[in-house]
């Protein structure tokens, strides 16, 4: 049954504005600054440069007053130039032909195109001048297309048997594959064409000059791999009647070796990012100085010819062109100025919520001491500042600050707290640099058990669980005791 009926509904929505100001509020510093050059070049209306005299944008009253003043007072004398005949043609404008599909909080993202040369191109090219027969080449070239971006060979060679008959019709048997297989590993970089850890590694010793140390490596990469993998050193000097400084020397060769061969080309070409800080604190006598980096805070105005087009149109009101015109101009003119408000409005809010950081761990800003660090979650600072806990999420995320330190990301200074025997509420970061002093300054023959460190710690105060401190170890990605013994 359907009924028709007057009824009061109270609703919270987000305005385009406040929706712009989150999204400026979380990006860093390069993203600011290219997010600022993409609306310059979107809206004309928006300049570069500070606009001290004019600081408010007419409304449309104001610009048929003023231009009606304008028309008493004085003779406009632009024969050469008029802006109306940008305005008054036939063409239909392109803010007309434009079309956006997506809503107002939706962002537009582009998948980039990756370019370069591929590590299987460079193998393709070093196959092409070894001395093998046509049909090892062909079966070599797709061994090569199923290399994994480190460089090994998954797949089982009788799988690839199977492909390569029911997709290519070649008829193919293990053997030739194996021999395929063969010139592939004779490729660079070295280790390449491997089916797991030890082949890789062993394809690499065997590349080595002889010595007595590429010998011992090789027989225990070849015979003796799970007990080195274990650390079971014991048993490899047994097996091999070898002293520890020999087996001390093959090891050190084993560990320069690469694991993972595919990566080496790809590693070499990745850009490097250059961290930006938004932030400066730095202690001077005691003092904590909070500075905004200057790319943070732009000169932006509205653009003054925009505004004398928005007089001359209101003059010619009645005209439909003349007001299409005016109402695209006082949309730009709008959108310039609620760009400006939100810049100035994330300025402020960066550093309101920075100082307050500040204040909160104003002993680590003066000294560096990880272990002065207090414990400080984003509530703390977003009961502090007066503001949601997600308005300072957005802050700290991809934030970088400078100190006298060193530059931390500002997710850096927040932890969760732990009790101390006395009652007092410390850091976790405390307990994890603690724990990782402790593990740097053990006796590696003899590497401190995870028991061992949670008596340690309850020693001096920390009263924590293993596993807690199983826990903190992993995410110090530090090893268990037995991976952490050396020789």
């Amino acid at each position: 049954m359907l009924k028709q009926g007057l009824y009061q509904k109270l609703q919270q929505k987000l305005s385009p504005q406040q929706i712009q100001l989150m999204k400026l509020l979380q990006v860093p510093t390069v993203e600011l600054e290219q997010r600022i050059k993409q609306e310059i070049e979107e809206n004309p209306a928006l300049e570069e440069g500070d606009d001290q005299v004019d600081e408010d944008v007419p409304t449309e009253e104001q610009a048929i007053a003023e231009s009606s003043e304008m028309e008493g007072n004085e003779e406009n004398e632009r024969d050469d130039f008029d802006l109306s005949d940008y305005f008054q043609d036939d063409d239909t404008p392109d803010y007309k032909l434009s079309v956006k599909n997506t809503g107002p909080d939706e962002e537009e993202r582009e998948m980039p195109l990756a370019g370069g040369t591929t590590f299987q191109d460079n193998m393709r090219s070093q196959l092409g001048l070894r001395d093998i027969d046509d049909r090892t080449e062909m079966l070599a070239e797709h061994l090569i297309g199923n290399l994994d971006e480190d460089g090994y060979l998954r797949r089982e060679l009788d799988a690839i048997v199977n492909d390569l008959a029911f997709t290519q019709n070649v008829l193919a048997t293990k053997a030739e594959l194996e021999k395929a297989l063969h010139e592939v590993q004779a490729l660079d970089p070295a280790g390449v064409g491997a089916r797991d850890l030890r082949e890789c590694l062993l394809l690499q010793v065997r590349r080595l000059p002889h010595s007595l140390e590429q010998r011992i490596a090789e027989a225990i990469l070849d015979k003796h791999f799970e007990a080195f993998s274990k650390k079971h050193y014991e048993r490899i000097l047994d097996r091999l009647e070898i002293d520890e400084e020999a087996l001390k020397g093959a090891i050190e060769l084993i560990v320069r070796l690469n694991p993972k061969p595919g990566n080496t080309m790809r590693e070499t070409d990745k850009p490097v990012q250059e961290i930006i800080p938004d932030f400066s604190v730095m202690a001077i006598d005691g003092t904590l100085e909070l500075s905004l980096n200057s790319r943070n805070a732009p000169e932006l105005r509205v653009s003054r010819t925009y505004r004398d087009m928005m007089q001359e149109y209101a003059r010619n009101k009645k005209d439909k062109d003349a007001k299409e015109a005016l109402q695209f101009i006082k949309q730009k003119l709008d959108n310039a100025k609620w760009f400006i408000d939100a810049i100035k409005q994330r300025q402020h809010t960066l550093l309101v919520t920075m100082e307050a950081i500040m204040e909160h761990q104003r002993d680590f800003f003066l000294t560096g001491d990880e272990t002065k660090m207090k414990p400080m979650i984003l509530k703390d600072i977003a009961e502090r500042v007066g503001l949601d806990i997600s308005t300072v999420s957005r802050v700290a995320n991809s934030k970088y600050v400078q100190t006298n330190y060193g530059t931390f990301l500002l997710k850096f200074f927040f932890s969760e707290s732990l009790s101390t025997d006395s009652g007092e509420e410390v850091s976790t970061r405390e307990v994890k640099k603690i724990l990782k002093d402790a593990i740097e300054a053990e006796d590696k023959r003899k590497p401190l058990t995870d028991d061992e460190l949670t008596a340690l710690l309850k020693e001096k105060g920390y009263n924590i669980a293993r596993r807690t401190v199983a826990k903190y170890r992993e995410q110090l990605n530090l090893p268990v005791a037995r991976l952490r013994k050396e020789l």
